[in-house]
């Protein structure tokens, strides 16, 4: 693979990660739920979560770790999903149901408030508009991509180019009836907070942030043109993320989630996905090491692979099994 088709195809991963599923990220939820001229002024803005709908099926893959004291649940989770999406199993509904503290890569991402400052700091270059940064061509693409997501090139010329590409590919899905409110870390939150679960996250949003905003400058306007290219095609790619993720077709989510990105961006791959999975494996054996039941939803595309959380724990020696 030549040097080129390897950035867009890395490229082409990370905007699956701003989708909220290959890279995991469940800073998309903040994101989602602002729109586009909020974003240009760093304004918060509040959502309410939606209920979960009943399954079609079997329903996503749920793991189970155990111990002589402890419980731990592992669920993938995707970060935007239609009202309609069905995934409150039995299975899963039990296992939440039966834990006493709920997990997730974040323990906000609905937090507008907190993520605001952030992006005014990492996120925003006045100095450095947008069009200056592109070809007269792609500021037309770009025009028209912000129309979309009801803004104006205008609006977005203060943002850096990682935050644009994010915003913009919010866009879409919307559209499509894509709502992070729908999401699975929001549903669940509810949940925790009306039953006095206490909630916990692996990182924080400044973690999340930091991530993206220290793409190097290349990488960063590489992903923009491609969201500004294939913006529109975002949903049809989510569309098919969602549909395996739904029926539990882990194999189907390894390989248009994971192995693309592994293939195409080793670095990448490494930083979103590896380094992370690492970083919370060590932080599940420390639960292990106590007591008690826990219910861990992460994104989708940290539990499937064989450098996944479940592949490295059980390389530690820690069983980790299919929930029945």
């Amino acid at each position: 693979m030549t040097l080129s088709a390897r950035l867009r195809s890395s490229v082409s991963t990370l905007a699956r990660g701003a989708l909220g599923v290959a890279g995991g990220l469940a800073l998309f939820v903040a994101i989602a739920g602002v729109p586009g001229d909020a974003l240009a002024q760093a304004a918060p803005v509040q959502t309410a979560p939606a209920a979960a709908a009943p399954i079609q099926g079997e329903g996503p893959a749920l793991w189970v770790i155990k111990d002589a004291d402890s419980t731990l649940y592992l669920f993938g989770s995707v970060h935007v999903l239609r009202p309609t999406t069905g995934w409150a199993s039995p299975r899963v509904e039990a296992a939440f149901d039966s834990a006493s503290d709920i997990w997730f890569e974040i323990s906000n991402p609905d937090d507008q408030a907190a993520v605001m400052p952030l992006i005014q700091q990492h996120g925003l270059s006045p100095e450095t508009p947008l069009s200056s940064r592109l070809k007269p061509e792609e500021n037309v693409e770009l025009e028209a991509a912000a129309q979309a997501m009801g803004a104006s090139a205008a609006q977005l010329q203060p943002m850096k180019p990682w935050l644009a590409a994010l915003s913009l590919s919010v866009a879409p899905l919307v559209k499509a009836g894509y709502d992070p409110k729908s999401g699975v870390e929001l549903v669940l939150k509810a949940r925790a907070e009306a039953a006095g679960k206490p909630i916990h996250g692996f990182e924080t949003i400044d973690k999340q942030i930091g991530i993206l905003a220290g793409l190097p400058e290349d990488v960063q306007m590489a992903f923009l043109r491609e969201t500004l290219k294939d913006y529109e095609n975002a949903v049809t790619l989510l569309d098919t993320m969602v549909e395996a993720w739904a029926k539990g077709d882990v194999g189907t989510l390894d390989r248009v989630m994971v192995e693309e990105m592994k293939e195409a961006s080793p670095a990448l791959y490494q930083a979103l996905l590896v380094d992370r999975n690492t970083d919370w494996a060590d932080q599940i054996q420390t639960l292990l090491e106590g007591s008690g039941t826990a219910f861990i939803a992460v994104g989708a595309g940290h539990l499937t692979g064989d450098e996944s959380v479940q592949a490295i724990l059980q390389q530690r020696g820690v069983t980790v099994e299919a929930a029945n």
